[in-house]
């Protein structure tokens, strides 16, 4: 285990962490994406989440149908363009998903040591004798003595509003489980997870086909959040859909590993996914609690070391409906930080929690904080080693930036990029400073209309630690042996200091690409 990730940059006074922070124009380097629903959907409240720093916005489509999502869309479409805030859109399929649907809506109790019956669902209603889920095959699928777990959509953590099951007998298509706390299940819709246990359903259902298809066409979707993903196949199948529905090509695929198939299979899946996302809730089901954190920490650092993404979710459960953290919950979210994580996931906290403004604001505070002691030195050193020699040419610029940007002690890094690969290398080696993206876009054509590329390689950095994305001037080439980039260097540097983020006699590291050669350089602002 790569356990001196934890170590920080430096010893701190004691006396220094009661000082107030100082604010900056980018509130934390590491990312944070906002689930929209019911308690988040206005544009006065979404507006207030891109303020806040919420960078990503996800769609969870195990609620909801299109119509819903599209409304939840248009206002943050709204709210983008009245607080000219850029933010991507992640869409979240619902997977093969066991649900208990509560018709009624009535609070069902259950008491320790009785029974329930989990049956088909068949047009029963749920209640404390009976347990109708949307799947006919879990009879098949366990034995006596393993254990289930039914709670609320985005389960909370309260061991009183969920209900650990022991499969006692298989009667037919029915499982009779004896109750091992007493509970009270309220909501419309219960999740259901079988720990360990194999559910023979396709990753992609024909539901989730058909949302991508429709609704993520329509909406050009930045990112594809693949719940309960098992193997790298499932990646590749995502992929091929996504590549014959034309403008979803460039859609980014980011695993979701949630059970002990996909951590068994987690180095395969990384290798084709474009990003991770560690959801916490049903993988902490599925492992040993002594087990949560070491996952956590190997799966970071294996993201890290391949470039790609790490989501880490389920960081401020308590948040949903209390406006403060507990003390665990904020020091999760700082070790998540010192692992290495790009971005932290807020699911019930935003979607129906009573203070979703404040929990966004919280996290990042408490993400800045942790930036300020990562031990960046320690971190590069031990990419650097990882990556090997020979490195590649795109690599060795990336990391020479950073480590030029580091010496010089400048203030930001400027990367010119038309693919988004360049900066989000530079990325990887973690500079302590905010790299600005400037997407140069790309004229390209499919035989039958011209289009401008570039708008979605920006809104695909919003999810990775530091990068910060800036569209250019189509009018200036990517490539070129005259000045012209220059002029958008000026557009970049004049935005930073808009922004407070550079200053006069500030030094800033560029990386860009001057006709076939990568060039880094060093630039003194002047008065």
């Amino acid at each position: 285990m790569h356990s001196n990730h934890l170590l920080l940059e430096e010893p701190i006074r004691m006396a220094s962490i009661l000082e107030p922070s100082r604010t900056s124009f980018f509130p934390a380097m590491t990312k944070i994406v906002g689930t929209l629903g019911p308690k988040s959907r206005s544009v006065e409240v979404i507006s207030s989440c891109l303020e806040a720093g919420m960078s990503v916005a996800r769609f969870d489509f195990s609620l909801g149908d299109n119509k819903y999502h599209q409304e939840t869309l248009d206002n943050l479409k709204t709210s983008i363009k009245s607080t000219k805030k850029l933010c991507a859109v992640m869409l979240d399929t619902a997977g093969p998903e066991l649900t208990v649907v509560n018709t009624s809506e009535k609070p069902i109790a259950l008491k320790a040591d009785e029974t329930v019956t989990i049956i088909p669902d068949k047009g029963e209603e749920a209640s404390s004798e009976v347990f109708p889920i949307n799947f006919d095959g879990l009879s098949k699928a366990v034995k006596k003595g393993d254990t289930l777990f039914i709670g609320q959509y985005l389960f909370t953590g309260s061991e009183t509003t969920s209900v650990w099951l022991e499969v006692d007998q298989v009667k037919g298509d029915d499982v009779v489980c004896v109750i091992k706390n007493s509970a009270t299940l309220t909501g419309s819709l219960f999740t259901l997870h079988a720990a360990q246990i194999h559910i023979d359903l396709p990753t992609l259902s024909n539901k989730d086909k058909e949302v991508i298809s429709t609704w993520g066409v329509q909406n050009k979707i930045d990112f594809l959040s693949l719940s309960f993903t098992r193997h790298a196949e499932d990646v590749r199948e995502a992929r091929e859909l996504l590549g014959k529905l034309g403008d979803l090509s460039q859609t980014q695929i980011f695993a979701k590993i949630e059970s002990e198939e996909g951590l068994t299979h987690f180095d395969e899946i990384l290798q084709e996914a474009d990003g991770i996302i560690l959801s916490r809730g049903n993988l902490g089901i599925d492992l040993p609690p002594e087990k949560v954190f070491l996952f956590q920490k190997e799966a970071v650092y294996k993201c890290n070391m391949a470039g790609k993404p790490a989501v880490v979710t389920r960081v401020v459960d308590s948040m949903t409906d209390n406006l403060r953290p507990t003390r665990a919950e904020a020091t999760d979210v700082a070790n998540a930080v010192l692992d290495g994580t790009d971005a932290i996931l807020l699911g019930a906290e935003t979607l129906r929690g009573l203070y979703p403004i404040e929990t966004i604001s919280t996290v990042g505070r408490i993400c800045a904080e942790a930036e300020k002691v990562f031990n960046q030195d320690l971190y590069f050193k031990r990419t650097v080693k990882f990556v090997g020699e020979p490195m590649s040419h795109l690599e060795s610029i990336a990391s020479s930036a950073v480590r030029a940007a580091i010496k010089v002690k400048a203030s930001v890094i400027i990367c010119f990029t038309s693919s988004g690969r360049a900066a989000r290398l530079i990325a990887k080696y973690r500079p302590t400073m905010p790299v600005i993206s400037v997407v140069i876009p790309r004229l390209k054509t499919n035989q039958l209309k011209w289009s401008l590329s570039g708008s979605f390689e920006a809104r695909q950095s919003l999810i990775v630690r530091g990068l910060f994305p800036m569209l250019a001037d189509p009018r200036h080439p990517a490539e070129s042996t005259n000045p012209s980039n220059e002029s958008v260097l000026k557009v970049a540097l004049d935005r930073g200091k808009a922004s407070g983020v550079v200053k006069s006699h500030d030094r800033v590291v560029v990386c860009q690409k001057v006709g076939d050669a990568a060039v880094v350089k060093i630039i003194e602002l002047e008065d």
